[in-house]
């Protein structure tokens, strides 16, 4: 007696073809989270920076890899949240410098102005109430804010005797005043002035580069 054989469907035969296909358009889907995720959270959250040039040393060397966390200055920006200030004298903050082409600096916050949500002022504007503002000056090496020297335990013997700067220094509303921790090589406020808060892109975080030397600030 003879068994009676199945016909192989068309249905039968492209199953497997179906079934790359949709592993494909699954791999593809996966990729393109990765790229979503990673791409938010490097514009947001957090990224990564390579520190160029000596002016932080000795807390940071050229080549030291750091990252720099975005998301509470982000979040500062936003009506409900403006009333937070994520910045603190003796941060590490990587800025933008976009009359230099949108040059990236790392330097120390040494003074900030008074925080006012929603009052922002462009740091090349003259401070027309010297009172409302926080005045920053030099003396003998000393740096000054308010008439009080600050500590800086940061800074090699040799950088505390740093050129004064002649003029005080007048930061207005959310501007901030930094310097390098190698004064003597260092561009910085003493150079070009405050800064304002929008040209902040974060905080650094952690040295996580070279391994040996992972360091939390």
């Amino acid at each position: 007696m003879e068994q009676e054989t199945q016909p192989i469907t068309p249905s039968a035969k492209a199953s497997p073809k179906q079934e790359v296909k949709r592993e494909v358009v699954e791999l593809v889907k996966l990729v393109l989270l990765f790229l979503v995720l990673f791409w938010g959270l490097k514009t947001f959250v957090m990224e990564g920076y390579e520190v160029q040039g000596d002016s932080m040393q000795p807390t940071l060397q050229d080549g030291d890899r750091i990252l720099v966390l975005k998301l509470p200055h982000l979040l500062a920006r936003l009506p409900l949240l403006n009333h937070f200030d994520p910045m603190d004298e003796g941060d590490i903050v990587v800025f933008d410098k976009r009359d230099e082409g949108h040059r990236r600096y790392v330097k120390r916050i040494i003074a900030k102005g008074p925080h006012q949500p929603g009052n922002k002022v462009s740091a090349t504007e003259e401070v027309a109430d010297p009172a409302a503002s926080v005045k920053v000056e030099f003396n003998a090496g000393t740096v000054y804010v308010n008439n009080w020297p600050i500590e800086e335990d940061y800074l090699e013997p040799a950088e505390r005797s740093s050129l004064d700067v002649e003029e005080p220094e007048y930061l207005g509303p959310n501007e901030y005043y930094v310097l390098g921790d190698h004064r003597s090589v260092s561009k910085d406020s003493r150079s070009f002035g405050a800064i304002d808060d929008e040209q902040i892109i974060g905080r650094a975080v952690l040295r996580f580069w070279p391994p040996g030397k992972i360091t939390l600030f």
